[in-house]
């Protein structure tokens, strides 16, 4: 048994489940999970949890609110010597082994000052390993992002990147392993098939047009996301639930969310297309939404009032979209399995 000390960044509910799904992996080790915000309290229902503060970014109406962002950051970052601290006092205490890193900035730090193996496994690294086509637009938001990726988040001892995308990793990036996405172990246990209802999930606070949007659909929408359970119309509001969610996704005949990459890959596992709606300024969010219609496993919108005209001529090339899906190959688990395996024994990855 090996002792483990895991940061998760605690924004949104992708690095949580993501971090589950490796504990979950590993029953003969003992976990013990640093996390704020919805990723302490996701966790915290299995494990055991520190809250130490960390970098988040702040969301209004479907976009990123820079202001408030800023504001919060700066006041982590004034204190960000007592957080490391605190992280060193924890380890103390603990004794870790060996450290992991979803995308928390602070755990890599307090690892190098006591020279802990520290692996980084994570999705938002793919940003920096690999260079990317966006529109000339994006360009601004890409180098910033990427600075910040750099900046903050790359101090570990080694990385694995999960994606349904995997580009070609430059030259000169990190020691870096680049698989298919890592999903919870329960998504394999459904089978897909296809639905008449549209799945439309939203992590986040949205824009005011998404359900007048969803409204435009002649078919059933299955909502998740603002954790309620009502119908109105052809919505069919339910409460936020993992078997509910999976269920509904497995047997819908396309979907329809933000740029979250945790439920776009769980859709491509399932074979279905994807519309989305990427959080405007989030970088992350924009490049999986990109790539979504890049690879042809969808479309993507960026505005805040998206037409009426989107649902027929999406519809009309829904079995290309299940076509170009099929082609891929997204369930990263097992191979990411051993790599983490392995670094646990082993200290290190020798990639």
């Amino acid at each position: 048994m090996a002792r483990i000390l895991y940061g998760v960044h605690g924004s949104g509910h992708g690095h949580s489940i993501r971090a589950l799904s490796v504990a979950r992996r590993f029953p003969e080790h003992d976990f013990l999970f640093v996390s704020y915000g919805s990723g302490a309290a996701i966790l915290r229902q299995e494990y055991p949890v520190v809250e130490v503060p960390g970098i988040e970014t702040a969301y209004l109406k479907h976009r990123v609110a820079w202001g408030a962002t800023l504001y919060r950051n700066c006041l982590v970052w004034w204190g960000c010597k007592q957080v490391v601290r605190r992280f060193l006092e924890l380890m103390d205490r603990f004794q870790p082994e060996v450290a992991i890193s979803d995308y928390e900035s602070f755990l890599p730090q307090a690892c190098l000052v006591v020279g802990l193996p520290c692996l980084s496994l994570d999705h938002e690294h793919v940003i920096t390993c690999a260079s990317h086509p966006v529109p000339v637009r994006q360009i601004p938001n890409y180098v910033l992002t990427a600075g910040v990726v750099r900046l903050l988040f790359s101090r570990a001892t080694a990385y694995v990147v999960n994606s349904f995308f995997r580009p070609p990793i430059q030259a000169n990036a990190l020691p870096v392993k680049l698989l298919p996405s890592l999903m919870r172990e329960s998504v394999a246990a459904r089978e897909p098939r296809e639905g008449d209802h549209v799945l439309a999930y939203q992590g986040f606070p949205t824009f005011p047009e998404f359900f007048p949007f969803l409204r435009n659909i002649r078919r059933p929408v299955v909502v998740y996301g603002f954790d309620r359970d009502h119908t109105e119309g052809n919505l069919r509001f339910k409460k936020n639930s993992e078997p509910g969610l999976l269920d509904d996704l497995a047997s819908s005949s396309y979907v329809i969310c933000g740029g979250g990459h945790t439920l776009i890959s769980e859709a491509l596992h399932y074979g279905k297309p994807i519309i989305s709606f990427p959080i405007k300024g989030a970088f992350e969010q924009f490049l999986n939404a990109f790539y979504v219609q890049r690879l042809g496993y969808g479309r993507y919108f960026t505005g805040f009032r998206p037409s009426s005209r989107l649902i027929p001529a999406f519809e009309a090339r829904l079995d290309h979209y299940r076509h170009q899906i099929r082609q891929g190959s997204f369930w990263g688990n097992q191979e990411t399995f051993h790599l983490v395996d392995r670094f646990i024994r082993r200290k290190r990855l020798d990639l």
